[in-house]
């Protein structure tokens, strides 16, 4: 996707139109607007959007599909440290409209369900769900830039001599031969 300024995403459309006219719609959706994604992460510079570029068409089995890109910062917790860690997600799927439920089971196998109405669709809402759907479930610094590294140092030796020395050929179970051939 192109670092060039775009206007924002329309919030409700008629996908169905889009598609038959094999349309393209690119835009920005402030994150300030999706608040089940702010809650989800760590947190997001002021006036941060998510770019957004979605294809409209029909596929050869006439089917109307949905293909998109998207591309966010954010801030998310890293789980090592629970601090924040800079990311950038993107996501590109292929969605399936469909109106009912009975629908999105005929899709193939490969093409997951956008459930709309008849005549419109909020795009929001399923930048949204794509959002959450390629969040990391548990997102991690590297090794080396994580603020956490020393105090996991201290945890994981490098095995130079926080190891205890072990005899060769001592068994951790001899103690118990002993003890089977005692009576009682």
């Amino acid at each position: 996707m192109s670092n060039a300024s775009s206007a924002e995403l329309p919030k409700i459309v008629d996908p169905y139109k889009l598609a038959e006219h094999s349309s393209v719609l690119e835009g920005e959706i402030p994150l300030s607007a999706l608040s089940r994604f702010r809650e989800a992460v760590f947190g997001f510079e002021d006036g941060a959007v998510c770019r957004v570029k979605l294809s409209f068409y029909k596929d050869s089995e006439r089917r109307r599909i949905v293909s998109g890109e998207l591309e966010v910062p954010v801030n998310l917790e890293c789980q090592r440290c629970m601090g924040p860690m800079k990311s950038v997600l993107v996501s590109q799927f292929v969605l399936g409209l469909v109106t009912s439920d009975e629908q999105a089971q005929g899709l193939p196998k490969d093409l997951e369900p956008f459930l709309t109405d008849d005549f419109s669709a909020d795009l929001w809402s399923m930048t949204e769900d794509e959002l959450l759907l390629v969040l990391a479930p548990y997102p991690l610094h590297d090794r080396g830039e994580c603020p956490a590294n020393e105090d996991l140092k201290a945890y994981e030796p490098d095995g130079s001599s926080a190891k205890p020395e072990k005899k060769a050929g001592e068994n951790p179970f001899s103690v118990l031969a002993g003890l089977k051939n005692t009576k009682h």
